[in-house]
């Protein structure tokens, strides 16, 4: 039997690496797709200042994309060595999507984002500008066949137990890619990238207004920034909302905890805005409701019933005793495969084998047969992850996300009306906002990932039985040295960050003899202009998008 410490160490330390590198991950994604608005504008209209904002703001990218790769490499090779049996149990589909990823995704993503950096001279307009738009369909695949792998833990589709081999196969492709969660999840993470770019856009730009830097470029770029981001904020929302209309339905102990809901309510069921759960006790402390927004909220009627905790714990008890005999039937056939008896059995109790793995744990010497009801008792308590925990960053993404709603409206009515300069306050603002949206991704991650307790695979493969069998000593060892490692990837990611951004667009920071020229297109096009002459630019444009 695996050390129940050794899963708990490998549980933080695959946190540990997932979060940090989920910092990168989501500007990334949104970086790409404004970068290929920017330059889609250059090329439509023709201005310079397009170009040299989308080759600074792709800087920065270039900046976060690399610290990026070098958090996310690690990642792949843990699976193998510190989740072993849970690599061996559904390699067979967990593998293709990332395989895809790396081949398909990845690659190409790579490859063209050095092209992007590097090919301003080398490539025409459009050549360019189509270049652009495989780094943003790059990194977006790439987030999608991820995704698609995680979709499988969340709601395992497309794949079929085999209880002679003792693994999942892959069964329908189809299935896999176009699973709800998996399909879901993708827009809503790749959304929420959306949201912490144009957040990071618009901070750095409010950083330029209040320092009177750059000032045509801050403008637009907080101007596409905040549109971009008012829709994407809403999107998220919507999002959101789809994936708790799923998770009602796939994983009723998830949603149960995120609303801290411990009885079944009448329908429609009020909704619990704030509360203290208490596990121990399956209550909550405290509560202030909405009544009758619960219902409408996760089902999208008046009249669906919503289990409460305590019924879903009763009801996986059941499933764990009826899962006992499949977990028997299953050890007889890894001793005889044509043990016909055995594989009836087993084909009749199949749907509830994880429910069976779940009480092995606590069996006496892991027999299933041998489990006493409180064994089973105990195995149905673990069916229901930590409803403090996970009530409370939900609560707190959902709040930062409508805190973002709420200064995108705003920014986007100062910025239309030219009068963000004119409030300073919501330039300071707008700067100390930027690590909001990554504190709300990491929320989200937190949610799926901690709702989905105590599986990998849900309703499948507990978390106990997926870790590799390595001493305590390793694994606090590995995690130090992880968290060590990846501080200082964090470290230089803003260390580099801040100084390209102090530095500033490598145009506006030259300032070369004026020409005896007139002041006109070939002045703004080199950026190069004495200071009475930028004025005057940035004048006549101030009102332009």
């Amino acid at each position: 039997m695996i050390n129940d410490t050794v899963v708990e160490l490998s549980r933080w330390q695959f946190a540990a690496t997932a979060l940090y590198h989920f910092l990168f991950v989501p500007l990334t994604l949104g970086l790409t797709v404004f970068l290929a608005a920017l330059e889609t504008v250059y090329v439509v209209t023709g201005k310079q200042i397009y170009k040299e904002m989308t080759q600074f703001w792709a800087k920065l990218l270039l900046i976060n994309f690399a610290l990026g790769v070098a958090t996310g490499l690690t990642m792949e090779f843990e699976f193998g060595t510190n989740w072993s049996f849970y690599s061996g149990f559904v390699g067979d589909i967990f593998g293709a999507p990332l395989a895809v990823e790396g081949l398909m995704a990845f690659f190409m993503e790579s490859t063209m984002i050095g092209l992007m950096i590097f090919g301003w001279d080398r490539l025409s307009r459009g050549q360019h500008l189509i270049v652009t738009y495989l780094v943003a369909l790059g990194s977006n695949l790439s987030a999608l066949w991820i995704l698609v792998a995680n979709g499988f833990m969340q709601d395992p589709q497309g794949a079929v137990f085999n209880p002679i081999t003792m693994r999942m196969e892959l069964e329908s492709f189809s299935a896999l890619i176009f699973s709800h969660d998996a399909q879901a999840k993708f827009v809503h993470t790749s959304i929420a990238g959306y949201v912490t770019a144009a957040i990071f856009v618009a901070g750095v730009s409010a950083f330029y207004l209040l320092k009177k830097r750059h000032l045509e470029l801050a403008r637009r770029s907080f101007r596409m920034a905040t549109i971009f981001g008012v829709l994407s904020t809403i999107g998220v929302i919507t999002l959101g909302d789809a994936l708790g209309f799923i998770g009602a339905h796939a994983q009723p102990a998830k949603i149960a905890a995120m609303e801290a809901m411990w009885e079944t309510e009448k329908a429609p069921a009020p909704f619990n805005l704030a509360a203290w759960p208490n596990q121990d006790k399956q209550e909550n402390s405290w509560a202030i409701q909405i009544p009758y927004l619960l219902t409408p909220l996760l089902t999208h009627t008046m009249d669906t019933e919503l289990p409460g905790i305590k019924n879903l714990i009763a009801h996986n008890a059941e499933r764990i005793k009826n899962g006992i005999p499949a977990v028997e039937a299953l050890k007889k056939l890894s001793s005889n495969p044509n043990d016909a008896a055995a594989l009836a059995q087993f084909k009749a109790h199949e749907p509830d084998l994880g429910y069976g793995f779940l009480v092995q744990r606590y069996a006496p010497n892991q027999d299933v047969s041998q489990a006493t009801e409180a064994n089973i008792a105990q195995a149905a308590q673990d069916t229901i992850p930590d409803v403090f925990a996970i009530y409370w960053v939900f609560r707190i993404m959902v709040a930062l996300a409508f805190l973002m709603l709420a200064f995108f409206i705003l920014a986007v009515i100062y910025s239309l009306r030219n009068e963000v300069e004119k409030h300073p306050w919501f330039l300071k603002f707008s700067l100390w906002l930027i690590p909001v949206p990554f504190l709300a991704c990491e929320m989200g991650w937190l949610t799926a990932e901690l709702g989905r307790q105590p599986w990998t695979v849900y309703n499948l493969l507990p978390t106990w039985m997926s870790a590799s069998s390595h001493s305590v000593q390793y694994m606090v060892f590995s995690l130090i040295g992880f968290v060590g490692l990846y501080t200082i990837f964090i470290l230089i990611e803003m260390y580099l960050m801040v100084r390209a951004i102090k530095q500033g667009p490598d145009q506006h920071d030259a300032h070369p003899t004026p020409s005896s020229g007139s002041l006109g297109g070939s002045v703004l096009a080199s950026g190069a202009a004495p200071v009475h002459a930028k004025a005057l630019i940035v004048d006549s444009t101030n009102k332009e998008v």
